[in-house]
Order: C-alpha cells, then sequence, then structure tokens
C-alpha cells in the first residue's frame, strides 16, 4: 500500500471563515475542494482556460469513454464549456455538469431499447466485418442509426466471445467423454443472446440507480485528478467503504481497484490474500465481468467502482469468478475463493538457495507495521531476523526480493536500508513549500555486509522503490529486474467535516479529499516520481514492452531533480558493476527461458496494440487457437526450467509445528522459488560478485 498519512483537519486547514454566508451544499463543497487544493496540494494548479480543456478532456473521456450513449451533436453541444470551467468553478457553478449529467441520462435510457431490439434475433457470423475494442480510438457516431451500428457491433462481439467459448467447453466436455447434452450451433446462439439479454437488463437496472451524487463524484474527481492521479475526492459511502478497506475488516480477494475509463482496472495485489495465493489476478488486469460462483456473471463495465466492489465483496468460502481482460488484449475467467488475508504471507520470509555456495533469500512482500499493538509486527525488524538467521546458517550472499511489494512503512524501509549501510542519508522528501528534509539511518551498525541482489519490477513502488534506490546511490547491491512502478509522492486525507465551520453541520457529511502533499527524492538528487528505480541489470519481462506504473496516468506529477544529500557512497570497485552486467548480459542471451520471456513479451505488445477484432466466426476461433497455442508453448517451455535447490532454514520448518496449513503454505513458498528464473539469475549474479 503506499506511504499515506491519515491525518485530520483541524484549525490548521479551514476552508470557510464563521462569517461567510452558506450556500447550497454542493456550492459549499466545490468551494471548499478548490480551496483545499490551491493551498494544499504539492504542486497547484494554475486556475485558467488551459485547466479547464484538461478538465473537460477527463470528464468527458470518463463520461463515455467507448461512446455508447453520446453522439457528436451532444458533444458540440458540451463542447462551448470547454474554456469557461474555470470560471464556473471560481463561482461554485455546477452548471456544465448539470448539463452533462442531463445528457447523458437521457442517451441511456434512449440506449435501452437498441441491446434489447438487436438481441431479439440471431447474428450472421459468416459476415467479414470487424469491430474497434479501443474506446480512444473510436469516434462519437454522427446520429442515432449510427449509434445503433455501433451497438450491434459490440453486441455481436459480446455475444461471439461467449458463444465461442460454449462450443470450446461442449467440445473439451465430449473429448473427456462426460456425459452432456449436445447443443446445436443454433441453441448456443441463442442461448448465448439470451444469457446477455440478462446481463444487459442487470446493466441498465443498476445504470437506473445512479445518482447525481454519483454522477458529481464523478466530475469532481476530474478536477482532482488534473492535479495528480492520486487526489481523489471520497464522498461519504465511499470514505467508509475505503476506511473499511484500510483496517481490513472485511474479506474479499485482496485486489486494490481504480475505476478508470469507464473500466475496472487492478492496481495492486495485496500481499497474502487470496488474489495473491490463486496467483492469476495481475495489476494491469481489467475486470469485464463478475460472477458468484456458475452463476451467470454480472457486466461491470461503466459500472461505479463502488458498486463493483460490493459485488466482489462476500462471505468467506465463497467463489467469485472474474472474467477479466489481459494487457495482451486475451480474455481469461479467473475464479478466486474468497478469504481473509493470510498475515503470515504479508511477513517477510527466508530460504537457503544451495548453489554450489549457500545463497539467502529474503521475500518482503510490503513494508508492514503495526503501531496498533504492542507486540505488534514491523518489517524493519523481522527483516533484520531474517538475516541473522540466514548469517548463522552461514549464507555466502544474499538476495533481497522486493517484486510487486507495493510499498507501506517509511521508517521501516529507512530502517531496512540502515541493515545494510553505515548511518546516514536515505531519501529526501520535500513539500509543497520547497523544503527538502533529509531522513538518516542514524544506527552506524551495518547488519550484513556481503554481497547483496535486490529484485525489483514495475510493481515495486513507493518504499520499495526508496530501499531500492537508496542501495544503488551508496552502490551496495546490484538492483535486477524491470524499470519500478515511479510513485514517488506522498499523500494525506483530510476530512472535510472537521475542515468547515459549525455554520455548515447541517450540510454534513462532505466526504474526505486525498490530496498529494509530499514528493520523495532520491539522495542523488532526482525524484523516484515517473522514472521510478532503473535496474542496474534489466531483466526481460513479459510486460516489458507495456506501458505500466505512474507514467501510464494522466496529468501524474514530473520528474525533477534537488540538490543531493551529503552520502558517502561505497566505491565503483566494490561492485565491479561493469563486468557483473557483462557477465549477465552473456547469460541472458543464452538463457532459453529468458528468450522466451522476451519473445512472449514481443507477442503481448502486438497483441496489445491490435484493437481490431473480428466478428466472423471461423476468423475469431483461429485468433483464439492461435494465442492459446503460443500461451501453451511458453507454459511447456516454463516446465523444463532447471530447478534450483530451495529449502527452508530448520528453526523456520520447527516453527511450524505440524499445522498443516502452515506447512503446506511452507511448501507453497520453496515450490514458487524452485523455478523462478529470476530468482537464478540473481544467484548467478551474487556469484560474480563474488570474484
Amino acid at each position: 500500500m503506499s506511504v499515506l498519512a491519515v491525518v485530520l483537519l483541524t484549525g490548521s486547514f479551514i476552508l470557510y471563515g464563521v462569517n461567510d454566508t452558506p450556500e447550497g451544499k454542493n456550492q459549499i463543497l466545490l468551494k471548499a475542494l478548490m480551496q483545499g487544493l490551491s493551498t494544499g496540494h504539492y504542486q497547484p494548479e494554475k486556475i485558467d482556460d488551459s485547466f479547464s480543456r484538461k478538465v473537460y478532456d477527463l470528464y468527458l473521456e470518463r463520461l463515455d469513454f467507448n461512446k455508447k450513449f453520446l453522439l457528436a451533436s451532444d458533444v458540440a453541444k458540451l463542447n462551448k464549456y470547454q474554456t469557461a470551467l474555470d470560471d464556473q468553478l471560481r463561482q461554485g457553478s455546477l452548471e456544465f455538469f448539470d448539463v452533462s449529467a442531463d445528457l447523458i441520462e437521457q442517451r441511456v435510457k434512449e440506449s435501452e431499447a437498441f441491446y434489447k431490439e438487436i438481441l431479439a434475433k440471431p447474428f450472421d457470423f459468416t459476415k467479414n466485418e470487424e469491430i474497434e475494442l479501443d474506446g480512444e480510438k473510436l469516434t462519437f457516431a454522427k446520429d442515432k442509426a449510427a449509434l445503433k451500428e455501433a451497438w450491434r457491433k459490440q453486441l455481436k462481439y459480446q455475444t461471439l466471445s461467449r458463444l465461442a467459448d460454449m462450443q470450446k467447453e461442449q467440445e473439451k466436455a465430449i473429448a473427456n467423454g462426460e456425459d452432456v447434452e449436445k447443443k446445436s450451433f443454433e441453441q448456443m446462439e441463442q442461448e448465448a443472446r439470451e444469457k446477455l439479454m440478462k446481463t444487459y437488463d442487470d446493466l441498465y437496472r443498476r445504470l437506473s440507480e445512479t445518482t447525481r451524487e454519483d454522477r458529481r463524484a464523478t466530475f469532481i474527481n476530474a478536477i482532482t485528478n488534473v492535479y495528480d492521479p492520486h487526489t481523489s475526492y471520497f464522498p461519504p459511502k465511499d470514505k467508509e467503504n475505503f476506511d473499511i478497506q484500510f483496517t481490513g475488516r472485511l474479506e474479499g480477494i485482496g485486489a486494490s481497484l481504480q475505476e478508470k475509463d469507464g473500466q475496472i482496472k487492478v492496481m495492486e495485489i495485496v500481499p497474502g490474500s487470496p488474489s495473491y495465493k490463486q496467483g492469476d489476478l495481475k495489476p494491469g488486469d481489467v475486470i469485464k465481468k463478475v460472477a458468484q460462483g456458475t452463476e451467470e456473471p454480472v457486466l461491470v463495465e461503466g459500472m461505479r467502482l463502488d458498486d463493483a466492489i460490493q459485488l466482489i465483496r462476500g462471505k468467506k468460502g465463497t467463489e467469485v469468478r472474474l472474467t477479466v481482460k489481459k494487457p495482451d488484449g486475451t480474455s481469461e475467467v479467473i475464479p478466486i475463493v474468497r478469504d481473509v488475508i493470510e498475515l503470515a504471507d504479508t511477513y517477510a520470509q527466508s530460504a537457503i538457495i544451495n548453489d554450489e555456495q549457500k545463497i539467502g533469500y529474503i521475500k518482503l512482500p510490503g513494508f508492514y507495521a503495526d503501531f496498533e499493538n504492542k507486540d505488534g509486527r514491523f518489517s524493519g525488524a523481522d527483516v533484520k531476523k531474517e538475516i541473522e538467521k540466514l548469517k548463522a546458517a552461514g549464507v555466502e550472499g544474499l538476495v533481497l526480493d522486493l517484486r510487486n511489494n507495493g510499498g507501506g512503512s517509511l521508517s521501516d524501509a529507512i530502517e531496512m536500508a540502515g541493515l545494510f549501510i553505515d548511518k546516514g542519508p536515505v531519501v529526501q522528501v520535500k513539500t509543497a513549500s520547497g523544503k527538502a528534509v533529509v531522513l538518516e539511518d542514524r544506527d552506524p551498525q551495518v547488519q550484513y555486509e556481503g554481497p547483496l541482489v535486490v529484485l525489483v519490477n514495475s510493481n515495486s513502488a513507493s518504499a520499495s522503490e526508496i530501499l531500492a534506490a537508496a542501495l544503488q546511490d551508496y552502490n551496495r547491491a546490484v538492483i535486477v529486474g524491470t524499470p519500478t512502478y515511479g510513485k514517488g509522492t506522498v499523500q494525506q486525507f483530510f476530512e472535510l467535516d472537521q475542515a468547515l465551520p459549525a455554520q455548515f453541520n447541517t450540510y454534513k457529511p462532505f466526504g474526505a479529499l486525498k490530496l498529494t502533499t509530499q514528493k520523495f527524492y532520491r539522495i542523488n538528487g532526482g525524484t523516484t516520481q515517473l522514472r521510478g528505480v532503473t535496474p542496474d541489470i534489466i531483466l526481460p519481462d513479459a510486460y516489458s514492452y507495456m506501458e505500466f506504473g505512474e507514467k501510464e496516468q494522466e496529468y501524474p506529477l514530473p520528474f525533477d531533480e534537488i540538490a543531493p544529500a551529503k552520502y558517502k557512497p561505497l566505491s565503483q570497485e566494490y561492485l565491479n558493476i561493469a563486468q557483473v552486467q557483462a557477465s549477465s548480459k552473456n547469460r541472458i542471451a543464452n538463457n532459453k527461458s529468458f528468450q522466451l520471456v522476451e519473445e512472449s513479451a514481443q507477442r503481448l505488445k502486438k497483441q496489445s496494440d491490435n484493437t481490431v477484432r473480428s466478428l466472423q466466426l471461423e476468423k475469431y476461433l483461429a485468433e483464439e487457437r492461435k494465442a492459446e497455442a503460443e500461451a501453451k508453448r511458453f507454459e511447456e517451455a516454463q516446465e523444463e526450467v532447471p530447478v534450483l535447490d530451495v529449502a527452508r532454514l530448520q528453526q523456520d520448518l520447527n516453527a511450524l509445528n505440524g499445522d498443516t496449513a502452515k506447512v503446506a503454505r511452507s511448501k507453497e513458498f520453496t515450490k514458487s522459488l524452485k523455478k523462478d528464473i529470476y530468482v537464478e539469475e540473481a544467484v548467478s549474479i551474487i556469484k560474480d560478485l563474488k570474484k
């Protein structure tokens, strides 16, 4: 989770004077938010015509991303407000929002007739036609006839997708000798349309329940997100849901989700969660449908994030099936059994890799810190204990795995850096006032002095980036993997109810504002924002050519530099990085597994860029079979990967006390390492460092 300071606004941040004249609730909210953004944000925007255009474009994109409702004439009507929003916001006016909300509500209601009429008749899947699936590449329909045609193609594609799945399931069942009713093509086609009809009936029922407050929150977040993607407004209900998620009181799948362009996107997988253990759901996946067990899936495209989360949450032990669109454009159904997060899986774990020498391995899923409990666990202290155990076992090198570590406690990241360096600066934090504060490790003791490799990937964020950057700047470790996420900002929560004076009590609750207030900088002066940490050794990754991380977001804060802190890096000879890089490059070039990963990455990029799909059944099935064959070839090649000799420490095995659940998790932990080609290369780099 990102580093958050959850604070309450008191007298230091009053948004209205006690003598101000009360206005309507919406005007009060808008003025309070604009004042909060202008005085509290790290990099306030100038409220002018340029700002107005940005808000307008972002809101229009979210209002109808797939261009399923609005006509070109509607957009022309809204265009006159492009440079007027700055003036309206200063006045507390919601004129543009009201006009846009009236329009979209009217068009949504009219479009209901489209799907009912179109799905009432069979489709011709022999006709050679195509559909563009990327909303950004589409244009708004010139009239209702063109809009209806766009709906026809969309519904035909969705029916085709269901029909193809039904055919494959029937063929598989027959091949396995199962006793199933063999359905004709016509029967399956009709069934696919009927199920899709029900899906849209449910979707339009939910759309009819969308309130003006829901739509207003979307508009307000178009304003806040122009400041940066992490500055957001939380209406009272959404803030309540965030608090539940933050305190971990609800059972679900353990994924952090974001609504973007009308789509529900996976941003982070929580360590120890059902999604984490199931393994198929990844950051970057877009959730298209949600099904309760074997029930008919519900379409979540265009749904409010709050409503989608309600579908995904549920009782422990029940199954939710997510239909997701992968970054390469392929679809996959992922079954996940809801459960509470296994705390043991969120803590640091270690193992020994025997490869001529003993190499220590520590997996750190997150920078956790439990300040509430007297005997609470802290990641810095836990990693220190793991290092001590590995040293006692005689390891000659150490791999610290920060892959998929989304961050957490800043103080623990600083403490962890201190385990590997002498005392000194670790990170710089700069506020909106321009003052940079250097945060240091003040403990001169070095817990581990041997060869060190840190593994990172595009999902290593925030505190992970701070630790990796510090160890890189000190020349203390070789950073290996793919460029990190690039989130170098800090947010604070401001409770609007506590920021407004008592005269507005009758209008409360107002919700909360999550505001970006600080920025992280490396000790060498560069920020981790946007660019993240570039590894010393970059390894091929399945998503190497895909856009991931902060740079994929709209209006992220820029990369910049400040004066470096005063620190003493180790000599360049300590790591001999040029020679280590050359050796690794040679190994990777001759490693069949990495060659396949590179090939797969290029294939995924090609598939992702090709957003046009055939609506002809035979062509569609041929494309599906080709993609499945390539994926299968990659999976089969992974079976040939050499197996590492991985073992848990005996004292860790003894601590399991024969608990079957703990033993199973321990076995799964070591099993996942045995064929991890990235860990294998990290071990080889450790051996190079020892030469």
